[in-house]
């Protein structure tokens, strides 16, 4: 059976330094037999969250799909101001959509977590709240998560990183979300 794995993350600039780390990572799951999802960049313009309104977009329709029939999922923030960005945390609040899913939010799924900011400080505080966030969705955050100090670090357009490091952690957290989602299918 073929694993599923989701990856969110990006910024409405195109192919973003985020988002190439989320490509890294989930080229390793790929490389392994996983079949994979990006929303990123225009994907993730989505109305704010409302519980209320029944109608969604046909992105959010998208995404809660894409969620729905994940068996693991990647996510990738930029760190703005210290957290995570207004995009990432809006597309995570329509995981709400899943409450009364048999697979409640994301349960008994792993999600490996990537921040990406300009500096140790916002990277790190990021990655933290990636991780609270999976937590709160009952998902199950991957042992290695990666905070990316793009001051230091410049992922290239052809998939290439400047750090081999950052590399191996990236394809190390796509590999570790597809292995517990093969053990949990």
């Amino acid at each position: 059976m073929t694993v599923r794995i989701v990856g969110i993350g990006g910024s409405l600039r195109e192919d973003s330094q985020s988002e190439r780390a989320l490509r890294i990572a989930l080229s390793a799951a790929e490389r392994e037999g996983a079949d994979t999802t990006v929303v990123s960049g225009k994907d993730l313009v989505l109305p704010f969250y409302d519980p209320a309104v029944p109608e969604r977009s046909d992105a959010a329709c998208r995404l809660v799909e894409a969620l729905r029939t994940a068996d693991g999922v990647v996510l990738v923030s930029p760190g703005y101001h210290g957290t995570v960005s207004g995009l990432v945390k809006n597309a995570l609040d329509y995981v709400e959509d899943l409450r009364a899913d048999e697979r409640v939010y994301l349960d008994g799924r792993a999600v490996g977590c990537v921040a990406t900011a300009s500096g140790w400080q916002a990277s790190v505080t990021t990655l933290t709240a990636l991780r609270q966030i999976v937590h709160a969705l009952r998902g199950w955050p991957t042992p290695l998560g990666a905070a990316v100090n793009s001051a230091e670090v410049v992922f290239d357009a052809d998939g290439g990183c400047s750090d081999a490091q950052v590399v191996e952690s990236l394809r190390t957290i796509g590999l570790q979300v597809l292995d517990f989602a093969r053990t949990r299918h």
